[in-house]
């Protein structure tokens, strides 16, 4: 075994990161969180969305996500959230 083993939830945080990096830079909070949410709808398969809703809802309560990410998810939970399957 690597001495990188592969997090699945690590993956899914950073990219989850860099596309809030990516929308951060928009001086209009409401419109850089649209973005996110938007991306990860429009770009983000069901299985990835249920593995961040995991991620968020189990024990480690969204850690590492950022600020922008985090606020993103849980306002447009909504219409992101897939739900169980």
């Amino acid at each position: 075994m690597s001495e990188h083993a592969h997090d699945p939830a690590q993956t899914l945080v950073r990219l989850a990161n860099r596309i809030g990096e990516f929308f951060d830079a928009f001086p209009d909070r409401d419109e850089a969180v649209d973005g996110v949410a938007n991306h990860l709808r429009k770009f983000w398969e069901p299985r990835m969305r249920r593995q961040l809703y995991a991620h968020l809802d189990g024990s480690a309560a969204g850690a590492g996500l950022s600020a922008l990410v985090l606020q993103a998810a849980l306002s447009r939970r909504a219409v992101l959230d897939p739900g169980e399957r």
